[in-house]
């Protein structure tokens, strides 16, 4: 599974599980080399004693000892750290996520931001299904809080918003996501039929992430890699991945489930993407190529105008001259008009909108 990138003197041990602390594993990866961190870093639930149901039986609760810190100073210290590494190898242009609870996500939002990150958005996911309030003293925890955040104020960062609509049924991708907490087929368990992680993240949860946050080919991080959710949903993405996991019975399990992963298709990992991040076009292009020529007649859709073509790359039609765009808004009496979709031109007795000319290009450009 292993596969090494090489940048200048140093090496990424891409699909890789890197045994041992993240701190120290991240401080001997190079600078500026990952696309996108995730991290689901330990919430430091401060349990005291054992959770019970109220028929007295005990709840498989976060009682482990990598969750455990004498302080909040000291899990300051910790978060601070980490986060420290994770700037220092995000790459100029890459983000990083971070989810948590009431108990840490505050404290850890402050050292975000200290450590200079920009914070773009807070995402809540309301879990669908949470654990009851067995004490009934508080609410239910019915939700987790992430922070999304660029390297620094004002970077560029990857952000499919068109992939992101698509996957809502055509609407803006909200801030609050509705999923189900790990139950069923993709609980993981041990072999003595237990939970193999107390908090394992749905992968509905990290497919989210990654379409909407990074690209194929991208190199994804995890320092807290657990039983390996990111890992195993980069793999089916066409993602890198990098985990780091001190514990080794999460390893294992890790490792046996990204084996048994399988790749989608090169064809159905591209996304929808924006408009504004396809290729520039000019109309005059068209006519350079003589995919349309000087003289041809363009309609609009509507069939009520017509313009001819020059030998620019602009139209001349009822006393009006200039672009696509200027033409048609000046024949709908519009203040504006996308002429890609307005014009259209005649072929073999068909009508074809100039916008099919238009992707013919973009698509030739893409390959």
């Amino acid at each position: 599974m292993n596969k090494t990138l090489t940048r200048g003197a140093a090496a990424l041990p891409l699909n890789t599980i890197l045994d041992g602390d993240c701190i120290e594993a991240m401080s001997g990866l190079p600078s500026n080399s990952v696309d996108l961190i995730f991290a689901d870093p330990p919430y430091n639930l401060q349990l005291k004693g054992q959770l019970h149901r109220p028929d007295n039986t005990k709840v498989d609760a976060v009682d482990d000892h990598w969750d455990q810190f004498s302080s909040f100073g000291v899990y300051d210290e910790f978060t601070r750290a980490w986060l420290k590494q994770a700037r220092r190898i995000l790459k100029p242009n890459g983000s990083i996520w971070v989810i948590g609870s009431y108990h840490n996500i505050f404290r850890v939002g402050t050292a975000v931001q200290d450590e200079g990150f920009w914070i773009l958005n807070d995402v809540i996911w309301r879990k669908s299904n949470p654990m009851p309030n067995f004490r009934g003293k508080r609410y239910t925890n019915a939700h987790e809080t992430m922070i999304w955040a660029s390297k620094s104020e004002g970077a560029k960062y990857t952000f499919n918003y068109e992939a992101l609509k698509a996957l809502n049924e055509g609407l803006q991708m909200r801030s609050d996501w509705v999923m189900p907490i790990c139950t069923g087929h993709e609980r993981l368990k041990d072999e003595a039929g237990n939970k193999a992680h107390p908090t394992q993240k749905p992968e509905a949860l990290l497919h989210r992430i990654l379409v909407g946050s990074t690209n194929p080919g991208d190199v994804v991080l995890d320092p807290f890699f657990g039983t390996g959710t990111t890992g195993a949903v980069a793999k089916m993405l066409g993602r890198e991945f990098i985990g780091i996991e001190r514990e080794a019975a999460y390893r294992e399990v890790a490792e046996k489930r990204i084996k048994s992963v399988r790749k989608f298709d090169r064809e159905v990992l591209q996304v929808s993407a924006s408009k504004r991040a396809e290729p520039r076009v000019p109309f005059g292009q068209l006519v350079e190529r003589g995919m349309l020529r000087p003289g041809d007649e363009l309609y609009s859709m509507n069939q009520r105008h017509k313009a001819k073509v020059r030998a620019d790359g602009t139209l001349i039609g009822d006393n009006i001259k200039g672009s696509i765009h200027q033409v048609g808004a000046h024949l709908e009496n519009a203040p504006s008009c996308n002429g890609w979709t307005y014009w259209c031109f005649k072929r073999d007795g068909k009508t074809v909108p100039i916008d099919v000319l238009r992707q013919q290009i973009r698509a030739e450009l893409q390959n």
